[in-house]
């Protein structure tokens, strides 16, 4: 069964067992009902009829999991998603900051035709514009260590990877100081027991709260050896 044989609920679902736990793990009910935004007895219900359709492993005790077929269908959800996130942004300049709501909108209406003429179209991108891995056709997904950039030691460097679970006006903030996918970063400074962070990004200096900071994922530098 492929994710656009699902209805729209279906879809959501999937796709968020898979955010919650892409490496298969059990997600409760309370984590699902606070992503989605509904009711515990609604998702109770829903995963009830998601297993019944084999696309969920699920206990009232132990979570809800997602099967072989399952994850496949979310994770082609996926990647109608941060393919049409490139296009907005891509091709019709909307602000990376703003089209999360669209791209959640579109992935449920187009075609798989149109979907892959729009992948055509942005170049087949390895990635979304906030450096989130995009599947390719048969839905694999590279492997990589990042770490929260919160976690970088004072003095350590590292570049940005994937900017994860961010609001829109914190976004901006980090694109006006340059906190993009791609960008070149240094600890320079870790101030006081809340956490006030001082970083030097692409040779600029950045001050901000740890608020948020955990989702900016980087891939550490390597470290030099000295003799």
């Amino acid at each position: 069964m492929t994710a656009r044989a699902l209805s729209r609920s279906r879809q959501d679902y999937l796709k968020a067992l898979y955010a919650l736990a892409p490496e298969g793990e059990a997600v409760s009910t309370s984590r699902l009902a606070a992503r989605l935004g509904v009711a515990a007895p609604s998702v109770t219900g829903m995963l009830g009829a998601l297993a019944r359709e084999r696309l969920v492993r699920y206990a009232p005790r132990g979570g809800a999991r997602l099967t072989a077929q399952g994850r496949r269908a979310a994770i082609e959800m996926v990647r109608r998603h941060r393919i049409l996130e490139t296009f907005l942004v891509r091709v019709l300049g909307l602000d990376w900051s703003e089209v999360h709501e669209d791209a959640e909108v579109l992935e449920h209406h187009i075609s798989d035709r149109v979907l892959e003429a729009i992948d055509r179209l942005v170049g087949h991108p390895g990635e979304d514009p906030h450096g989130h891995p995009i599947p390719d056709r048969r839905g694999r997904l590279p492997r990589r260590t990042l770490s929260p950039l919160a976690a970088l030691a004072e003095g350590a460097q590292g570049t940005v990877r994937e900017i994860r679970e961010a609001d829109g006006a914190r976004m901006a903030r980090w694109k006006e100081a340059g906190l993009v996918p791609g960008a070149a970063v240094r600890m320079r400074a870790v101030r006081g027991p809340e956490g006030v962070f001082e970083i030097e990004v692409g040779g600029r200096r950045f001050v901000t709260a740890s608020d948020g900071l955990d989702g900016v994922l980087i891939e550490r530098a390597a470290r030099r050896e000295t003799r």
